[in-house]
């Protein structure tokens, strides 16, 4: 589909977090390199599984011996102390994106918790938008469609309405499992299934604000 034909075909556009709006990539390694060495673990091996598995699933294949629960605790202390004293950045064209978007047409769906989510975007300057699904809020993460499917309700949309914009494979297996269109960013390559793709946020900004009702296609101007 070309961009003609999306100019103003979307309601509602829902949002990954890390690694779409903010790039988190040097703390997550950073975190899970304190967390090996906590378990005296090599910390290159364990961010390699951890980047296709989830923590539980981690846990099993790289400390077998070690209570899940208690490796988890670990992880999200860890976490938490990031959020605190790590630094963020939001990708480029994020803030500019979300202060164009109105309210309530917009959402957040990520695999964290939604509590270090808000504290990323108040290091970082960005938006929140009404509508944020997290970790605790589903029972099935992603690649499941359930959390896209639940921002939807949210926002009462139903799935043909919705935009997804993200940068990870198992997002954008949840977004097309949830029926709605995805548009895959800050990646050198497509993941398999986006329907459009951007290598970087920024690119992405102008086609992705053309795709929503006409009021929000122009940038608003940013107080100084």
């Amino acid at each position: 589909m070309n961009g003609e034909q999306e100019q103003g075909r979307f309601k509602y556009v829902l949002f990954d977090v890390d690694g779409t709006l903010i790039d988190a990539v040097s703390n997550q390694r950073r975190v899970w390199a304190s967390w090996a060495e906590r378990y005296g673990l090599d910390a290159d091996e364990v961010y390699r599984v951890a980047l296709r598995t989830r923590p539980m699933e981690t846990f099993a294949e790289v400390a077998p011996g070690h209570d899940a629960r208690e490796c988890l605790a670990v992880l999200h202390a860890l976490e938490d102390e990031d959020v605190r004293t790590g630094v963020y950045g939001a990708f480029d064209g994020a803030a500019d994106l979300l202060h164009a978007l109105y309210a309530g047409t917009w959402a957040l769906v990520t695999s964290n918790y939604e509590h270090r989510v808000r504290g990323r975007f108040q290091r970082t300057g960005l938006p929140l938008p009404e509508v944020i699904v997290d970790a605790a809020a589903v029972e099935e993460g992603k690649p499941s469609p359930v959390p896209y499917l639940r921002a939807a309700g949210l926002l009462g949309a139903v799935p043909e309405e919705c935009l997804v914009i993200e940068d990870a494979p198992s997002g954008v297996r949840s977004g097309l499992a949830a029926g709605m269109t995805v548009w895959g960013v800050n990646t050198a390559s497509a993941v398999d299934g986006v329907h459009r793709h951007f290598t970087g946020l920024r690119e992405a900004v102008p086609h992705i604000l053309a795709a929503l009702p006409g009021p929000q296609r122009a940038l608003r101007p940013q107080a100084s």
